[in-house]
């Protein structure tokens, strides 16, 4: 009943501590990021890899990017997988705890924008708890929701391809969170001119 007490005097980890400084102006930046997760429970599944772009000024930053793969060695020992399509990936590879606290240097302060992007940030929260620190502060826009209201749509979702075809974006090539990242930054810029988003 009183575990927002436990919180008050709480000694976060350092870069947590960095991340909440940066909260003090607003941001012009934006990350469009996705996750690939075990599954879509947040509370047990685990994130297997990130992947995101910067945006700025309306331009997409090819070189202001994260990409990861996340050593989840405990989530495929226990499921009896196999993690041989991660040994054999050029991705960076991180432990869960050193690629949080990346992702998390990486944001900042940005505007987070996603496919369904509650699901993302649930994971990443679920991920920060872990770690001892609290829920990200970051504004988070979502494309669906965004065409939705353009379009006065209610009563359906759509689909990240479904999208992709709505705005003739090629989807041949999405094979990874960093091209799904990179979608979703597209579908943002096209969507944000529709909305007068500044």
């Amino acid at each position: 009943m009183l575990d927002w007490l436990k919180n008050i005097n709480k000694e976060y980890p350092d870069f947590w501590k960095t991340y909440l400084s940066k909260f003090e102006h607003k941001s012009r930046r934006y990350v469009a990021f996705t996750t690939e997760t075990s599954g879509l429970n947040p509370d047990k599944d685990v994130i297997l890899s990130i992947g995101s772009f910067a945006i700025v000024n309306n331009k997409i930053h090819i070189g202001d990017s994260f990409e990861s793969i996340l050593l989840q060695y405990k989530y495929f020992h226990d499921n009896g997988l196999s993690n041989e399509f991660i040994l054999e990936s050029k991705m960076k590879k991180l432990s869960e705890p050193e690629a949080i606290h990346a992702f998390i240097d990486y944001i900042g302060n940005a505007v987070l924008i996603g496919h369904h992007v509650d699901f993302d940030v649930d994971m990443i929260n679920s991920a920060l708890v872990r770690l001892g620190c609290g829920r990200l502060k970051n504004e988070a826009l979502d494309i669906d929701v965004m065409y939705r209201k353009l379009m006065d749509i209610n009563d359906k979702q759509f689909s990240l391809d479904e999208l992709s075809d709505l705005f003739k974006l090629p989807k041949s090539y999405r094979k990874s969170p960093s091209e799904d990242a990179y979608t979703i930054a597209l579908l943002f810029l096209k969507l944000k001119t529709r909305l007068g988003i500044k």
